[in-house]
């Protein structure tokens, strides 16, 4: 059976929620991959507008089952108030639509802490992280030093492992000149914790390879952006994981083979949240004008985003880094009435026409965007379920967005609304 891969195109906030609870009713268990609650989702069903951090968006439809992978780093207690929030909103999640696999890393408070102590004592050359404890949690997943899922099993041996996480901690702290973490304060937290969320935990590598063997459509979501990828996007602006369509393997415990479908959700503009460079941002009334229009707020944080014109150079990069087979093509309505838009075909470093972004920082502060120009419209493309409801120059904008990016629209989104999107190409179909 057909497994998808869902990643974002650009940086992040390209509409991804909706999409993935669009293909969940086609899809029979939904994978988080990579990533952690600073990533946040928003679906609107039936009315009912549900915001998502750490759970995947299948959580919210009966009868799938919702999967945390190892590549994620999981705050235990936003997710249990994420949980007791759904639950409020009349959503019951259980053992029996919920899993968590055993060797995914926690998020403890140290890691939040530190992560806002850092931002704060980098002043003006701060990454612009979210401060939950994301980069942190990484840092020592990869220094052998994380406690993991499956230790809140092991309450005899947890205390050792705290004591070696402080070990390192604490001599940041000190340098930073604050003071030690009570090692037993973070302990004795832990355990509380622990009961609520053991019930999820498990081998996923299993859980993953006996659902794919017994046919089940197997749906992956990527939070963020590849854009944010810690290789292939810019950096050092960019989130603590890979955020590209091969993370969809190794942060699940899947072999690649069985990733059928890349799906690249892509905003018909361009936006980007915190530090960073950003070749075709705006800072006139036209990127005042996408931002009130598209709501762009993030969902986790409320932080103003910054917004330009589509930049078909970076999406062009990113369908190849990702293997993107098609793309769902969302906010197309923001644009609606705009004279004119300009989509960046390409940029200027130095003098010289170049059509990537340069993997160096420098270089990618310096580029200019070079742009093609395209009449508007005035019609609505809002709420519009076929190719007919869209204005003439729309289509034409849509198309040309496809010859040079070199991937097709599979699906394009023109609402919030879940039903109000244009299936060009079932990325389930076999």
């Amino acid at each position: 059976m057909a497994n998808v891969v869902v990643v974002g195109s650009q940086w992040g906030d390209e509409g991804k929620g909706k999409i993935v609870d669009w293909l969940s009713e086609r899809a029979d268990v939904v994978v988080r991959f990579q990533g952690g609650h600073n990533a946040g989702h928003t679906l609107v069903i039936d009315g009912v507008t549900y915001k998502l951090s750490a759970l995947p968006s299948g959580i919210v439809r009966g009868g799938k089952l919702s999967v945390i992978g190892n590549g994620v780093v999981l705050d235990p207690w936003a997710l249990v108030a994420e949980i007791a929030k759904l639950k409020d909103q009349g959503v019951e999640v259980s053992h029996e639509n919920l899993r968590i696999a055993e060797n995914t890393t926690l998020i403890l408070p140290v890691h939040s802490e530190l992560d806002q102590l850092r931002e704060k004592a980098a002043g003006a050359a701060k990454i612009g992280t979210t401060g939950r404890g994301i980069g942190p949690a990484y840092e020592d997943k990869v220094g052998r030093r994380a406690i993991r899922a499956m230790d809140l099993r092991d309450i005899p041996s947890l205390r050792a492992k705290v004591d070696k996480l402080l070990k390192h901690h604490n001599i940041l702290r000190r340098g930073m000149g604050e003071p030690e973490v009570d090692g037993e304060a973070l302990y004795q937290k832990i355990v509380d914790i622990a009961p609520a969320v053991t019930p999820f935990v498990e081998p996923i590598w299993k859980l993953l390879d006996n659902e794919r063997r017994a046919g089940r459509r197997i749906l992956f979501e990527g939070a963020q952006g590849a854009l944010l990828d810690i290789d292939h996007g810019t950096y050092p602006y960019v989130t603590s994981s890979n955020t590209v369509a091969g993370q969809a393997a190794t942060g699940s415990g899947i072999g690649p083979g069985a990733l059928t479908y890349v799906l690249g959700i892509t905003k018909a503009y361009t936006t980007r949240v915190g530090e960073g460079p950003f070749p075709s941002e705006l800072f006139d009334e036209n990127g005042e004008r996408l931002g009130q229009r598209g709501h762009e707020f993030g969902v986790v944080t409320g932080r103003k985003r910054r917004c330009g014109w589509f930049d078909a150079v970076l999406v062009r990069q990113t369908v190849r880094t990702s293997g993107i087979n098609g793309i769902a093509l969302t906010k197309l309505d923001v644009l609606d009435g705009f004279a004119e838009i300009k989509v960046c075909v390409g940029y200027r470093l130095d003098g010289e026409v170049i059509d990537y972004l340069p993997a160096s920082a420098n270089d990618q502060a310096r580029v200019e965007p070079i742009y093609e120009t395209f009449e508007g419209w005035n019609e609505t493309t809002r709420g519009a379920r076929s190719w007919n409801d869209l204005p003439a120059q729309a289509v034409k904008y849509v198309r040309h967005i496809e010859e040079l990016i070199g991937a097709p629209v599979a699906l394009l989104s023109t609402s919030p609304e879940r039903d109000d999107t244009i299936l060009v190409q079932d990325p389930f179909q076999d």
